[in-house]
């Protein structure tokens, strides 16, 4: 057992020494056991959440309605569970009701993958009454108990499990290829929201490339926004190894390659700031094909963006990025945005005795460019100077 679940044993042991049962369960479990980094941990009791918040001096009510209360110990938050079983779902989505219950077996069976329905005791010993542990060995994504229906119950579980290829590099069971094959169409009941998380974290796995074919050969990808006619590229984005290192990368090669453009983005419901980000490196990359392509122009332009622009790039012609080389012309310009300009638009309006208008902007485009490519050093009184000589095409100064 590692630092991390041993850190939190004191809420395990609090509850057992109260009367009730209380296990790790779900992502840090399976982590756990694939040697894999482990993220938050999670407690499953047979404790209902009103006795957990008597119990604990500092408790959140997270979720209680659905029996999760989130417990404080020693600065860290950890969500603890009571053992439930879920009612009949009404939107492919939630269940309608919830129903405590005191046995560990009927939580873990209302769990997506085999590979998710494992738990730990407070000794490190592994609970599996549904082969979650054969599942890892095997390195195999299969529903608990029947696919179509916990795909019924929650089709979101369906890019899950693709979400999770990604992730781990594992393959998916038959019957749950099969199930998705089938129930794909019930994807159009969830929120687009709902949808984008899993898909960006699907974008962002080691496995991505094995992910993108799955959803094309699963036909899962008609299901999604804007994906319907995509198919060909969708086969293309599979053929690219190199892995995007964080969300802008990863959602501005997929968009690259698929062809969206901003209406397409916001149909996916991104924020408009992911949205200026991806379409910053789209527009560079409609022009910036090969090494030669990055000018002092295009280096001062896109430079915070480099680092995506040409691993896109790299990944999308077949050539090595160039990251490094880069960065290194582009922080050794004279200055790499406007705001580094040794004079501002009050200066020049004070210099020229003039109200502002077109002539400013315009003005300060030219002061920027002759400084960028070296014609003028980035000096005030040289600005000036430069300024008062280029006021009028025809000076000759």
């Amino acid at each position: 057992m590692n630092e991390q679940f041993r850190q939190a044993l004191s809420v395990i042991k609090t509850l057992k020494r109260h009367g009730h049962e209380a296990y790790f369960v779900g992502g840090a479990v399976r982590d756990y056991l694939l040697q894999r980094p482990i993220g938050d941990i999670d407690i499953a009791t047979s404790a209902h959440p009103q006795e957990v918040m008597a119990i604990f001096p500092r408790t959140v009510p997270v979720g209680i309605a659905h029996g999760t209360v989130m417990v404080i110990e020693r600065g860290v938050s950890y969500e603890v569970t009571t053992f439930r079983k879920e009612g009949r779902y009404e939107d492919y989505r939630r269940p309608k009701d919830v129903t405590f219950v005191r046995s560990l077996n009927e939580d873990l069976q209302r769990r997506d993958f085999t590979m998710n329905a494992i738990a730990m005791n407070e000794y490190g010993e592994i609970i599996d009454p549904f082969g979650g542990v054969e599942a890892l060995k095997q390195r195999i994504i299969e529903t608990v108990g029947d696919a179509a229906e916990r795909f019924n119950e929650d089709a979101l579980r369906m890019m899950r499990a693709l979400r999770f290829v990604s992730q781990l590099g594992f393959s998916l069971s038959l019957k749950t290829k099969q199930a998705i094959i089938q129930y794909g169409h019930l994807l159009q009941h969830i929120a687009v929201e709902r949808i984008a998380v899993e898909f960006e974290k699907l974008l962002l796995g080691p496995f991505v490339s094995k992910a993108i074919a799955l959803l094309v050969e699963t036909n899962l990808f008609a299901y999604l926004p804007e994906l319907a006619t995509k198919k060909e590229e969708l086969i293309k984005l599979s053929s690219y190894s190199l892995v995007p290192v964080d969300r802008i990368e990863a959602w501005a090669r997929f968009a690259f390659v698929v062809h969206f453009h901003r209406e397409q983005l916001k149909n996916w419901k991104l924020s408009n700031h992911l949205i200026r980000d991806i379409l910053i490196c789209l527009k560079a990359l409609e022009h910036i094909r090969s090494l030669t392509d990055w000018t002092i122009d295009a280096l001062y332009e896109y430079g915070p963006y480099i680092p995506h622009i040409e691993r896109i790039r790299a990944a999308v012609y077949d050539d090595k990025p160039s990251v490094h080389s880069l960065l290194k012309q582009w922080e050794m310009l004279p200055i790499r945005n406007r705001k580094e300009l040794a004079i501002n638009g009050h200066d020049l309006l004070v210099l020229f005795k003039k109200k502002g208008g077109p002539w400013l902007s315009e003005m300060i485009e030219n002061i920027e460019r002759a400084v960028l490519h070296r014609q003028v050093e980035n000096e005030k009184e040289k600005l000036k100077e430069w300024a008062m000589c280029n006021q009028k095409r025809e000076n000759n100064c």
